[in-house]
């Protein structure tokens, strides 16, 4: 009679996507994918570009001439950085992706985090222990190096106002530097997300908490961009500040 030799299973390695919202981007996207590339050849990369006069979009194409991995969506004009991540996420899950990790394309998250986020969500062993972890500026270790005071008053506030109004436990509720569990992606209804803009950050926190999903901070340090301009304008605040106090009022008002 032989013998049979149960060999232990290897695991597969986590398939991640990496997302990239980009609106001229081309001073920063190009170094940011080499860095990108220098902590993992397999992560895979998805720049959802809308329409950049500078070229951005156009580079990535050529890009994928020279690496696969690397693909671009184009949209023909600015859409809402919250629409950019959206669409990111369907494409993780057309693709059965493991992992979703969205970070903005001018250093402001700094790359060296994604291993320390990777590993918040699941461990060594491959057991499960996050649906989401966020790059957090709020939790011990975490900071905004560089930051005027008053911009530090506005960020708190709109945080604190974001927990306490919609329950979350989280600390950093505005930042955008995340990596999701590509299957709890998929139980949500992502098309009954409201925001285009930077509000999506706070509003699919509350979608995933009534999910059940579970959370995890990892600190960062945010520093603000070198190269280019940024995005985010007093409209966008004062548009996340509405959108956080329309959920609250309609969830108080059916419960």
């Amino acid at each position: 009679m032989l013998e049979t030799i149960d060999e232990p299973l290897v695991r597969a390695a986590p398939r991640t996507l990496i997302t990239i919202a980009t609106y001229n981007e081309i001073e920063n996207l190009p170094r940011l994918i080499d860095e990108l590339f220098k902590i993992s050849q397999d992560f895979h990369i998805l720049v959802i570009d809308d329409n950049s006069p500078d070229g951005t979009g156009r580079w990535c194409d050529e890009a994928n001439l020279r690496n696969e991995r690397i693909r671009c969506l184009h949209r023909p004009e600015k859409l809402g950085l919250g629409t950019a991540i959206v669409a990111g996420m369907r494409y993780a899950i057309e693709h059965e992706f493991d992992y979703t990790l969205n970070l903005d394309a001018d250093f402001s998250h700094d790359p060296e985090y994604i291993p320390a986020l990777l590993n918040a969500i699941e461990g060594e062993n491959g057991e499960s222990l996050a649906d989401l972890a966020i790059g957090s500026r709020y939790v011990p270790g975490g900071s905004t190096p560089g930051w005027p005071l008053q911009r530090r008053v506005i960020s708190w506030a709109i945080n604190f106002y974001t927990r306490s109004l919609l329950g979350l436990k989280v600390h950093d509720c505005s930042g955008g530097f995340r990596c999701y569990r590509t299957s709890v992606l998929q139980t949500l209804e992502l098309e009954r997300i409201r925001s285009r803009g930077y509000s999506f950050q706070e509003e699919i926190l509350w979608h995933m908490k009534r999910a059940g999903s579970r959370f995890c901070e990892v600190p960062i340090a945010f520093r603000d961009r070198t190269e280019g301009t940024s995005k985010i304008t007093l409209q966008e605040a004062i548009g996340a500040v509405w959108l956080i106090t329309r959920i609250a009022f309609t969830v108080r008002v059916r419960s």
